[in-house]
């Protein structure tokens, strides 16, 4: 059975921690766990979620509710609260059905004081880590075989019935998301016609009728580029160049929205090097099933701004177009040559030492699941055996959630998120004299889980803002400040520090409240809001006229996804 295990990882040489890995939820197989009867509950619960996929699509995390409620032995001894049609809800009847949630709330609680659950929806997550870890020669040595087969059933629940699958679990097929679950199912051992309800043969056919997968969007390019199923010659430029411009240039990298930057970071230092991974027999098979004309005759220049009529959510600017031809006509030819070309070494240079330094800052977990695989693979490049990658390794486990619908990867876990929400759930019951051990145990997780530092050095140099004093939307270790996280953190503690300490706890050091304060005023924004991750600092023309703005309604639709599909 799979099991979550909480705060483990201090035995892993590759792995380090700020707090002891307070907060980390990573699951395991233990093929010795559960009884026969808890084995056969798990098993109808993917069979009852596989039958009704069309109707109800998120998971209801049953497999972590099942595991959490036998360790804590919790029998539920309030009994249900029925109220008929017409009937009037008494004060009783309330006061019931809000203690039955109250103590279910409690017994579903982690040992370290935080709330497992699961922040995943996209279809776009696993695949490229699978790549990753083809390329590298790590695929059967991370994923075992238990893995491989909840990765399968993920991918099989949320197929659609046209074959494709979609943006998101909800979302209508599209190119980006049915060609990248195609190609995973095949790395992954299944046939050409295999899967589950011929789940590959209607995948190939929905991408053959529409042209094969020259028209996946920009990130499918890079991606089928780096796996060998595409040319990078079909790719729009991702210059390395861009991470040495000064800071007082339009679109310095400071400008960016951090999740925009730190996915085109990765992305155009292996752009640069135009890397390749081995040309595989099933690497040739595949440009054989998904193209619609041989590889070797395909124009790749004729097909760069080819998209998918499914996947363009927004058609491109013009200011982007000239940009980037002007960037593929001009610039890269002559950076190619001497002189030039050392011009580009220094800039892969450069664009490596920032992800080395994303990578310190996040202990490896990176600051979302779009960019982990990217940057583990680009610090594999540079050395195959070095301890950047080792490490990379070692943090996949953060990413991965298993639920009845099998093995998916969070956009990043969401631990201090739900603790704080969770608490100011129960602390607004007024049922404190009940749940006293609750309340101290979630206090405990949220003091420990407040960043203590700033990023390393000159942060302001490598794109950082400062860090100190903030809660993160996982735990400690991500390292990357939040300006909703740091206040529902910091008002939780506010409640916590006015109430007695035998009940929640000593109260969090006032200088820490001062911190917290600090970090939400420094993103404050002219207009008076507060944006999310960092000081909003670029003009508003940057959303309408460059390629930011395909990246953020990708990112819109995840969240709307992910809040739909998170769980307690």
């Amino acid at each position: 059975m799979w099991r979550l295990k909480i705060a483990e990882g201090a035995n892993d040489p590759y792995l380090f921690s700020t707090n002891n890995f307070i907060g980390r939820q990573t699951w395991g197989f233990d093929p010795n766990a559960g009884t026969p009867g808890e084995r056969a509950k798990v098993e109808e619960a993917r069979q009852n979620y596989y039958k009704n996929r069309s109707h109800v699509k998120p998971s209801t995390d049953l497999l972590w509710q099942m595991q959490s409620l036998k360790e804590k032995n919790f029998k539920q001894t309030i009994p249900q609260v029925m109220i008929k049609d017409g009937e009037e809800i008494t004060h009783e009847a309330a006061t019931a059905a809000l203690k039955r949630g109250v103590h279910l709330l409690s017994a579903l609680q982690a040992s370290d004081g935080h709330w497992p659950a699961e922040m995943t929806g996209p279809m776009f997550y696993f695949p490229p880590l699978v790549f990753a870890l083809y390329i590298t020669g790590h695929l059967n040595v991370v994923f075992s075989a238990e893995h491989r087969k909840e990765i399968l059933r993920h991918i099989y629940c949320h197929q659609n019935e046209d074959g494709g699958w979609g943006l998101h679990i909800e979302g209508h097929s599209i190119m980006f998301c049915t060609a990248l679950n195609y190609i995973c199912l095949r790395l992954l051992g299944e046939g050409p016609n295999g899967g589950q309800d011929n789940a590959c043969e209607k995948a190939r056919k929905w991408i053959l009728d529409r042209g094969g997968i020259t028209s996946i969007p920009s990130w499918g390019k890079t991606w089928l580029s780096i796996l060998g199923l595409y040319d990078w010659s079909g790719c729009n430029p991702m210059p390395p160049e861009f991470w040495v411009l000064p800071s007082y240039f339009p679109i310095d990298p400071a400008k960016m929205w951090c999740y925009c930057r730190m996915t085109y970071l990765p992305m155009s230092y292996l752009y640069g090097k135009k890397f390749v991974g081995t040309i595989t027999p099933l690497i040739l098979q595949l440009r054989e099933e998904l193209h619609v004309e041989p590889y070797h005759t395909i124009n790749w220049r004729q097909k760069r701004h080819l998209c998918a009529k499914e996947d363009l959510y927004y058609p491109h600017p013009l200011l982007q177009m000239l940009l980037w031809d002007s960037l593929y006509t001009i610039s890269e030819p002559l950076l190619s040559r001497w002189p030039f070309n050392k011009l580009r070494e220094k800039a892969l240079q450069i664009t490596m030492d920032l992800i080395h330094y994303e990578d310190e800052c996040s202990r490896y977990i990176n600051i979302g699941v779009v960019e982990k695989p990217l940057c583990m693979l680009a610090c594999w490049v540079e050395d195959p055996t070095g301890d950047y990658f080792k490490k990379h390794l070692a943090r996949i486990a953060d990413y991965i959630w298993v639920a009845e619908d099998g093995m998916k990867l969070q956009g990043i876990g969401s631990q201090t998120w739900d603790t704080s929400f969770a608490l100011q759930a129960l602390l607004a019951s007024n049922l404190t004299s009940e749940i006293g051990p609750t309340l101290m145990k979630g206090h405990y997780f949220l003091k420990h889980s407040q960043v203590k530092n700033n990023p390393p050095g000159d942060f302001r140099r490598m794109f950082r803002h400062i860090s100190k004093g903030s809660w993160t939307y996982s735990d400690q270790d991500h390292g990357w400040q939040l300006s909703d996280c740091t206040s529902e953190g910091l008002k939780c503690c506010l409640y916590f520090s006015k109430m007695q300490p035998e009940i929640v706890g000593e109260k969090m050091e006032p200088e820490k409240f001062y911190d917290a304060i600090n970090v939400i005023l420094s993103l404050q924004s002219k207009n008076g809001g507060f944006p999310g991750w960092e000081p909003a600092t670029a003009g508003s023309w940057m959303e309408v006229d460059t390629y930011i703005i395909n990246y953020d309604i990708r990112i819109l639709l995840f969240n709307m996804s992910s809040t739909m599909n998170r769980r307690f």
